[in-house]
């Protein structure tokens, strides 16, 4: 067999990690249709903090590149774009159609191709399978083949990172089966776990995310009820996390790229075999209806001061999907800030980890640069960067009678007037 050469497309915090990796045993490519995104590389940054820029420097066979023309090269190519959501919340494949239409007018024969970006149970078999073969004029199984090894990164997390994660593995036939998972085998000393099929890698991923999102649903869920009796929801649930086998989930703004989309690929999948699903749909609305329920909160202690509302001064602390982490892609701080606009506050945005300038360009917000000192009628700690755990709530009161309203349950009970 030829020697392995390994093309990674696209370039953030899935496929940044396994380009290093590879990087440092195979000839590889790292590659993005993003521009910017490759200079910054090649200057040494990485806005989003996940990597570990330095972490670069320790991959001498890796290359980066924007020119698609750089792929021809490579005889193994792994695919890591997003698979976001239309405006309807169904399946945006384009990314993923997009990348495999820029591989199949490279690809030869006895190349292999491995999608670790998120998708239903069948779309890398029915939906990219048929671009490469089409693009390329090649045969599936006969003249390339395809796997599957669904993406586990935690962006953000420091301690769960690739090498430390078991990696799922799957191959159109045995042999490549058996290929695939060796090559993972060979970057990541947590092991890999081999599965059957292409579907199967795809259905496990796609639910581990749906499990996650179902279970803070029911706790979001808790928080409605507890809110409306009268009862601190984080206390009762740490009561309840002193049996051994209660799972510690808490409530909160349930956002992001994988948590708030996922469930919507596998309802997609589930309404094409003609089954309507009634937990995981239940479980997405009332996540995705947290942020009014915020809101109101917010405007209901307000009103219990005496603010008058329209024209208020409101500071939200935290817009990215989670702590410590830069990436603010389908954060549902934003459906909270517009739900506190709709009610005629004005909102200012503190986020020491998001970047102004994709907040602006995005959402027309903007973010102010510090706490200023400012005279706020209310304020929402929406995320828990550790910075805004460190800041002080007193202080931040400046003498006033000030609506502190915390999300994520980060400061002591006694200190804010209302928390999930």
């Amino acid at each position: 067999m030829k020697p392995i050469k390994i093309a990674i497309v696209g370039l953030g915090y899935v496929g940044l990690p396994l380009a290093v990796e590879f990087g440092k045993k195979y000839s590889t490519l790292g590659f993005d249709i993003n521009s910017k995104r490759i200079l910054e590389l090649k200057s040494g940054k990485d806005w989003r903090k996940d990597l570990g820029i330095e972490k670069l420097k320790t991959s001498k066979k890796l290359k980066l590149s924007d020119n698609p023309n750089d792929l021809e090269d490579y005889n193994v190519f792994i695919v890591a774009v997003p698979t976001p959501l239309n405006k309807n919340k169904h399946p945006d494949l384009s990314p993923l159609l997009n990348a495999s239409i820029s591989i199949a007018k490279v690809l030869n024969k006895g190349d292999v191709v491995i999608y670790e970006s998120t998708v239903y149970p069948g779309a890398t078999e029915e939906e990219c399978v048929p671009i490469l073969e089409r693009y390329s004029g090649l045969i599936f199984n006969k003249d390339f083949y395809c796997g599957y090894s669904p993406e586990r990164i935690n962006p953000g997390d420091k301690v769960h990172t690739l090498t430390t994660i078991k990696k799922i593995t799957s191959g159109s036939t045995p042999q490549i089966s058996d290929f695939i998972d060796d090559l993972y085998k060979s970057i990541i000393p947590a092991g890999t776990f081999k599965v059957s099929s292409i579907r199967v890698g795809e259905a496990a991923k796609v639910i581990e995310n749906a499990q996650r999102d179902i279970n803070i649903a029911f706790v979001n869920e808790l928080a409605v009820i507890f809110n409306k009796l009268g009862i601190d929801t984080n206390e009762v649930l740490e009561a309840a996390s002193t049996k051994w086998n209660f799972l510690p989930f808490k409530p909160g703004l349930v956002g992001g790229h994988c948590i708030g989309v996922d469930p919507y690929y596998l309802v997609h999948k589930a309404l094409e075999v003609g089954y309507n699903p009634q937990i995981i749909l239940a479980g997405r609305r009332l996540n995705d209806n947290m942020g009014s329920f915020i809101a109101y909160n917010v405007i209901k202690e307000m009103v219990k001061k005496g603010f008058r509302i329209p024209g208020s001064e409101v500071l939200v602390m935290g817009i990215t999907f989670k702590e410590n982490c830069p990436d603010i892609r389908n954060s549902k701080v934003f459906g909270l800030i517009r739900e506190l606009e709709d009610f005629g506050c004005h909102v200012d945005v503190y986020d020491p980890w998001a970047d102004p300038l994709e907040v602006r360009d995005k959402y027309n917000l903007k973010i102010i640069p510090y706490l200023n000192g400012n005279r706020y009628d209310a304020v929402v700690a929406a995320v828990a960067h550790d910075e805004i755990k460190k800041v002080d709530i007193k202080t931040l009161k400046n003498g006033h009678d000030t609506v502190i309203y915390d999300v994520k349950a980060i400061y002591p009970r006694e200190l804010v007037d209302g928390r999930l």
